[in-house]
């Protein structure tokens, strides 16, 4: 059943092939040039092709006949390739027949065949002939009648029994007139049946758009005619023609730069209409996605599909390819020219594609580095494909640089590939940090910082090229050719490329200065208040050699207590507000009312803003704050209850403590929103028991 309907799959995109081709052909197809054509050739005298309106007509009918193939239901498509492939078989038995009985009139011999060697070997070769054709036309037809397709025996019959040559001639001529009438008969009894399909079709359609209206009606036929796919056949299927006409009339083998120079110009020919550039932009898209899905496959195998069966990755790159191309007029332009503005529409399309592949990359060798894995091969691939992304942008920006002459849109071309090596090592260096943190008893001290900075430093540089790239297409807008989908892409990009993340660096900026300000307005613990206090951080659930001690009197990492305030502005205890340094401490205002947990989540958005919230513990309901279990509450069954857990908390791997939390950091690159509890303090306590 599976290899049914997978036939029936191939089926329905191959069939549908030729419907865009023809569509393709007409689309280039001179309607004047070919009349001028007509008219200095031998067939200007026929009627046909006196008036140009005809041609007209031609076209428009190839039209509608393209989208009908197009549109057919796959039962009916299938239908009409059989009765297309009976008419070629009849027609093919109509040659054999032609071509014996000419052979036979030169030959001139009447007598009987089988005292002529050369007379039987032409019969019986002719005869078997007809007998294919006419077994075949049976069998597509699904008929047992088989003396329908059999009128082109005729002449093969009449030659058997001794009938002239003259007479010959004119029964094959009946026999071609018989099998013409024949058809003709079919098409008038199924005249009504293309007027029948459209009618339900138009009653179906109607159904569905009263029903589920036209987005639903545009979904389904998009999933019915697998457009992506059949458009992408359509598009290798020309570019496999074009490189095959390149050979066929080639005898010397190609140089390395004659091979590129010829696949850039193959690729050109293959865009040089709406369809073909569609078809190519889905081309590209499924490229892309394959190249991205062995990314995700190197790096964690079969689980990558298990985690996540459908990228929906891929589509960016053929969507960037198709904005280039429409707003730079790639189908209009020459075929030299559009193979050098193809080029470099290509480097783009692989630049993104680096991106996105970093993009898969990053968590995945980010939270290796932190997990505490010993697998040297999941090392060696993270690691080996960090080295390739390193390289592969900077040997690409080499190329550009050597092969074409340096303008502004090369240079952004080369920014991005410079910023994403620049990325990558970034991502090496936090790795390697990591991994030295893994190796030491003790942590790395402002890890968090280090991270901030690192990545704070890539954001800018981003930022800087998408101003550059904002400031040169305005200048090219004023000064230049004004366009209305230049503009629109100036007005996108300047938007999410420059507005936001220069609104969310600042906003991560100013988070990050306000929560280091709290932390040093806040007062330090002594040693004395550090052993009478005698507990660990209920953030990261590590000892205390220094502490700060808010305005509630609660005890905390001055670095877990940081990043707490990166999110909310409130004891990770008892919910007091912080933003009253100056109370003295054991005197805490009243608990403030919880924030609503998603708020604390879209605080600082991803782009710029690198410092954690408290993450979720091992042992901890994910809706507890880190006070559910017990850490820091007075009394002596807290107290108890503390060192009964102290040794159980250092194996914790905790994502909030001055290591763990930094690593937590860069793996999620935002902050993550505290779940925080609802009930009493007592509840909270026993749900930690």
């Amino acid at each position: 059943m599976a290899a049914k309907e997978k036939l029936e799959a191939m089926l329905n995109v191959a069939l549908r092939v030729p419907s865009i081709m023809l569509l393709d052909v007409l689309y280039r197809w001179d309607v004047s040039s070919f009349f001028q054509q007509i008219q200095r050739s031998s067939l200007n005298n026929n009627p046909l092709f006196q008036y140009k309106y005809l041609a007209l007509n031609m076209h428009y009918v190839g039209y509608i006949l393209s989208v009908v193939l197009l549109t057919l239901p796959r039962q009916h498509l299938v239908q009409l390739y059989l009765y297309f492939l009976t008419a070629l078989l009849l027609y093919a038995g109509h040659q054999i027949s032609r071509d014996y009985v000419k052979s036979e009139l030169e030959s001139g011999y009447e007598g009987p065949m089988y005292l002529e060697p050369l007379s039987m070997n032409r019969f019986m070769t002719a005869f078997i002939g007809q007998l294919v054709v006419c077994t075949l036309c049976s069998c597509v037809m699904k008929t047992k009648q088989i003396w329908l397709f059999s009128a082109h025996m005729l002449p093969l019959l009449a030659r058997l029994c001794l009938v002239p040559l003259e007479t010959i001639v004119i029964i094959n001529k009946f026999a071609m007139i018989f099998t013409g009438l024949e058809v003709l008969y079919f098409l008038a009894s199924n005249l009504l049946v293309p007027y029948n399909l459209a009618k339900s079709a138009y009653r179906e359609l109607v159904q569905v758009v009263e029903v589920y209206g036209l987005l639903a009606l545009g979904m389904s036929l998009w999933n019915q005619l697998v457009v992506p796919v059949l458009f992408m056949v359509f598009w290798l299927v020309l570019f496999a023609l074009q490189i095959y006409s390149y050979f066929s009339t080639r005898d010397q083998p190609a140089s390395r730069e004659r091979l590129l120079f010829l696949f850039l110009t193959s690729i050109a020919e293959c865009c040089s209409t709406p369809y073909s550039l569609l078809g190519l932009v889905f081309t590209v898209s499924f490229v892309a996605l394959g190249v991205l899905t062995l990314c995700k496959f190197y790096l964690q195998g079969y689980r990558a599909f298990m985690n996540d069966p459908a990228m929906n990755r891929g589509m960016t790159e053929g969507v960037t390819l198709l904005i280039l191309a429409v707003q730079t007029g790639l189908i209009e332009l020459q075929v030299v020219h559009r193979a050098f503005l193809l080029s470099i529409i290509l480097f783009i399309v692989v630049a993104s594609i680096l991106q996105s592949m970093l993009e898969i990359a990053d968590p995945i060798v980010l939270a290796l580095g932190a997990s505490r894995d010993k697998s040297l091969w999941k090392h060696f691939r993270a690691v080996s494909l960090c080295l390739f992304l390193l390289v592969f942008p900077a040997y690409m920006a080499y190329m550009i640089c050597q092969f074409f002459h340096m303008d502004f849109w090369l240079l952004i071309i080369i920014s991005s590939s410079i910023l994403t090596s620049l990325q990558v090592l970034g991502t090496l260096f936090i790795y390697v940090l990591f991994m030295v943190e893994e190796f030491r008893k003790e942590p790395v001290e402002n890890m968090d910082d280090v991270i901030y900075y690192v990545n704070g430093t890539y954001r800018l540089l981003e930022f800087l090229v998408a101003l550059c790239v904002v400031a040169y297409g305005v200048s090219e807008t004023i000064f230049g050719e004004w366009t209305v989908m230049g503009s629109m892409i100036i007005f996108i990009h300047s938007y999410y490329n420059v507005w936001l993340r220069a609104q969310l660096g600042w906003k991560s900026f100013l988070l990050r200065r306000d929560a280091v300000n709290k932390i040093k307005s806040l007062p330090t613990a002594t040693e004395e208040q550090l052993e009478r206090h005698n507990d660990i951080c209920a953030i990261c659930y590590q000892d205390m050699k220094s502490a700060v001690i808010t305005p509630c009197s609660h005890f905390f990492h001055s670095g877990c207590l940081k990043k707490w305030l990166y999110v909310q502005e409130t004891c990770p205890l008892c919910h007091c507000q912080l933003k009253n340094p100056s109370q003295p401490p054991g005197l805490g205002p009243e608990p403030a009312q919880q924030p609503n947990p998603g708020a604390a989540q879209n605080t600082v958005h991803r782009e710029a803003a690198e410092p954690l919230g408290v993450e979720q513990q091992e042992g901890r309901d994910p809706g507890e704050s880190p006070c559910d279990s017990g850490k820091g509450v007075e009394g002596p069954g807290a107290q108890e209850h503390a060192h009964d857990t102290k040794n159980e908390s250092a194996s914790l791997d905790c994502d909030s403590c001055p290591s763990e939390a930094s690593r937590g950091e860069v793996i999620a690159e935002r902050p993550t929103g505290v779940q925080e509890e609802s009930g009493s303090r007592e509840q909270r306590l026993s749900v930690q028991i």
